[in-house]
């Protein structure tokens, strides 16, 4: 028999109501709910950043590949999109797929307002499906006519400026010289919240793109990367900057939206001072519970030194009790942070301004590694601070602790 294990489980068996049961129930209380806190701040902060990366990477490949310029304008210069191109991106291991695009100054007009827009021109390789979730109305333009499409996709806020709806048809003028314009009919509309997006960018047909700017099939204005494993994004770019062409620019696109990025490091700071501060409280909270449960126990340990028993098993009693409320209190964080969280998963209960947060509700995304993770960081770190307090046992004199009143 493990008599440390025992005797802890002997003396943490109070009465209802006593104090020692009491402080029992406040330190798993703190311990769960700091866990508890724990768990949804991960599963919202790893939901934001899903979600507007998704939303990013529905517009922009993870790598785009353009003609080198010193330009800042939307327009790109062409670059030409042959067999050799393709086959040497599609071979490269970290590719998931390839798209080629081309963007377009255009202004769009209505009787009452004009406003200007980018064109972006994409083909049949575009994720549709991805992109429907960002689709209010109507739908996706159709791109597999052999003609270019004069269907367009336009943001929800720029289409209620135009006071344009799905089935309208919008004249376009596209900004060079001489100017020339198409008519367009509008087939959906679309939602990011991203203002990058939403405020500027219509999507279409790339040959229409092709046309305006007297381009054969086998130019665009670039090529959009999608990478298997955005983790390895650096050593993407720095791989197919040094093969490709020297005439090719790869940029990476946490650096065309490093404002947007940027923000989602911020939040990544916030956890880490909010684990830290939770991990404080909780430490301080077990020390305390501790040092009152020696302090009413003071006459059980004078009693077992007396009897022969040394230092280390007494001290283990007090780790061994220390730990039984650190699990309860790691099982009820656990219950209350999952249960919370899968309720705002399904339910969307708790909503956000969209115009600053990028979204109408509160995001989850669960991810159980970061869930383990956290318990044995809870545990391991809390559990280190019990060493603290036990230490004190070996400084109590049996004399003094018999008659400890």
């Amino acid at each position: 028999m493990n008599l440390p294990f025992f005797i802890s489980k002997r003396i943490s068996k109070e009465e209802t109501g006593s104090f020692s049961s009491i402080i029992n129930r406040i330190a798993v209380i703190s311990i769960g709910l700091g866990l508890a806190v724990l768990i949804l701040a991960f599963m919202v902060l790893y939901g934001f950043k899903k979600e507007i990366k998704d939303k990013i990477y529905s517009f922009s490949g993870h790598l785009i590949i353009s003609k080198y310029t010193l330009s800042t304008s939307f327009e790109e210069g062409s670059i030409t999109v042959d067999d050799s191109l393709i086959r040497q991106l599609k071979n490269y291991p970290l590719t998931a797929r390839i798209q080629p695009y081309a963007m377009k100054a255009a202004l769009l007009k209505t009787d009452e307002e004009v406003q200007g827009v980018i064109v972006k021109g994409v083909d049949e390789s575009f994720d549709t499906l991805g992109f429907s979730k960002h689709m209010v109305e109507g739908r996706f333009p159709d791109l597999s006519a052999d003609e270019y499409s004069t269907e367009v996709a336009l943001s929800k806020r720029v289409s209620n400026y135009l006071e344009l709806d799905v089935g309208d048809e919008v004249l376009i003028y596209f900004v060079q010289n001489p100017p020339r314009f198409r008519r367009l009919q509008v087939t959906g509309l679309y939602e990011t919240g991203l203002e990058e997006f939403d405020e500027k960018i219509i999507l279409g047909d790339l040959d229409l793109v092709r046309r305006i700017n007297n381009w054969p099939d086998s130019l665009a204005g670039g090529v959009e990367v999608f990478l298997s494993d955005t983790d390895q994004l650096d050593k993407a770019e720095n791989d197919l900057f040094n093969s490709l062409d020297i005439d090719l620019y790869v940029d990476k696109v946490t650096d065309r939206y490093v404002q947007i990025f940027d923000w989602l490091n911020l939040l990544n700071r916030n956890v880490v001072i909010l684990l830290t501060i939770i991990l404080i409280v909780s430490g301080t909270s077990i020390i305390s519970i501790l040092l009152i449960l020696i302090m009413e126990r003071t006459q059980m340990i004078g009693v077992l030194k007396s009897l022969g028993a040394p230092n280390k098993l007494i001290r283990r009693v007090f780790v061994f009790n220390g730990l039984q409320l650190i699990v309860r209190g790691l099982f009820w964080g656990n219950v209350i942070g999952l249960s919370l969280g899968l309720i705002q998963y399904y339910f969307n209960i708790i909503p956000l301004d969209a115009a600053n947060y990028y979204m109408s509700h509160v995001p989850i995304e669960i991810d159980i590694p970061t869930i383990i993770g956290l318990n044995l960081l809870v545990l391991t770190l809390i559990g280190l601070t019990l060493l603290i307090p036990v230490a004190i046992v070996s400084r109590v004199s049996p004399v003094k602790a018999i008659r400890f009143d």
